[in-house]
């Protein structure tokens, strides 16, 4: 079976535990301001265990969480049970996302795009998906402007991503939305960080497609 459809169980098992210190020191605040811009039809992409699910605004109509890991996938529809009506689950991978061309108002990516295994492939299939008009929210750790910490982040990638379920820490997220298409609203970059310095480098923004 492929490691897509198999999934990382102990991953998945430890990763609410995980989350818990980054949700302390800011992550919770983080999620809600790149979230309180969402609206309309919402497609979070790459949902893991469903910790955006309760700071969705109104003004999300209906949100469509998607993710291709089972084991993370049963805990997101767990917590899609305590969430919004408006939302519901569906296990879907990035580059083949279940909506019609320029059909979705809004994109939501946070820690996604960093694992994806082919991260130009889903931001194309972002890109498909949003309406002319419609919007990429994204919150995303990033390869570090600083030529040091990012030559650390290239040496120590490869351990990186075996523990961290295909996690990239020095992928250039913003210059792949920008390469995909997208015209930058605006973007902050910023840092922050609740585990390891490898991953304290961020991102935060909007994009919409040209």
């Amino acid at each position: 079976m492929p490691k897509s459809e198999k999934g990382h169980p102990i991953f998945a098992a430890w990763y609410d535990r995980m989350a818990r210190l980054a949700e302390k020191r800011g992550l919770t605040d983080l999620r809600r301001e790149v979230l309180s811009s969402a609206s309309g039809l919402v497609v979070e992409f790459g949902a893991g265990t469903g910790l955006n699910f309760a700071h969705y605004p109104p003004e999300a109509t209906e949100v469509v969480a998607t993710e291709p890991d089972p084991h993370m996938l049963r805990r997101a529809r767990e917590a899609a049970r305590a969430a919004s009506p408006v939302l519901r689950v569906e296990r879907a991978s990035g580059d083949e996302l279940p909506f019609e061309d320029g059909t979705v108002d809004t994109v939501v990516s946070r820690l996604v795009l960093c694992t994806v295994p082919d991260p130009a492939a889903a931001l194309r299939e972002i890109h498909r998906v949003l309406k002319p008009e419609g919007r990429l929210l994204f919150l995303e750790h990033v390869r570090a402007e600083d030529d040091r910490l990012a030559r650390w982040q290239d040496r120590l990638q490869p351990a990186w991503t075996f523990f961290g379920a295909g996690c990239h820490p020095n992928r250039d997220t913003p210059a792949a939305i920008d390469r995909a298409s997208f015209e930058l609203e605006h973007i902050e970059r910023f840092d922050f960080s609740p585990n390891l310095v490898l991953d304290r480098p961020h991102a935060k923004g909007a994009a919409r497609p040209r």
